[in-house]
């Protein structure tokens, strides 16, 4: 029997991502309407207190994820794996986001922020590695882009090390309208394309 979660997304991939041994991660652009129930029950709960959306009512969020949607600069993606919802994915381009305003924007910069699912069962050795690498070839297809960055919370010491595991360099606290941040950038120079 499908669960709610595991029915086919209204929105086909525009990604995917062979993680070896843990599968197959597909990234699907986020739908508000169809999606917003599973990600109201996501970005609530206390162990997404990063996210910065534990707060927020369902109609708040599917406002948030609407806005999102209908900028041109900013997207919003559902990971799946074997069908079942695994993360939340946007990405952005810095220099038309707030960030832009705490460091020095850089042509070809893209931004991006993940979100980890809970796992179904136990959690898997390496797939929030895997989920960042997925997002890291996704956004990295194009060209002109020359670095990743991100700025997740200074408090969040999990992402962070999840980060310089895979090859990011962390820079300074920025201190954001919002949070305190820590800008993370991974170069993707000449060498590395």
């Amino acid at each position: 029997m499908r669960t709610d979660e595991s029915r086919p997304h209204p929105a086909g991939p525009v990604f995917e991502f062979d993680a070896g041994a843990l599968g197959l991660i597909a990234l699907h652009p986020l739908v508000p309407a169809a999606d917003v129930d599973l990600v109201h029950r996501w970005v609530t709960q206390d162990r997404a207190r990063f996210w910065g959306m534990t707060g927020l009512s369902r109609a708040e969020v599917l406002d948030a994820y609407r806005y999102v949607d209908s900028l041109p600069t900013h997207h919003a993606f559902l990971a799946r794996r074997r069908g079942v919802p695994v993360g939340l994915v946007q990405t952005y381009e810095p220099a038309e986001d707030p960030m832009g305003d705490y460091y020095e924007v850089r042509r070809g910069d893209i931004g991006f922020h993940l979100f980890s699912g809970p796992p179904a069962g136990d959690p898997e050795r390496g797939f929030t590695s895997a989920l960042l690498a997925a997002v890291v070839a996704f956004v990295s297809r194009d060209p002109a882009v020359r670095r990743v960055v991100a700025e997740p919370d200074a408090r969040n010491a999990k992402v962070l090390d999840l980060l310089r595991r895979n090859g990011f360099d962390l820079g300074p606290e920025l201190r954001m309208a919002d949070k305190t941040a820590r800008l993370a950038v991974l170069d993707l120079g000449a060498d590395q394309r």
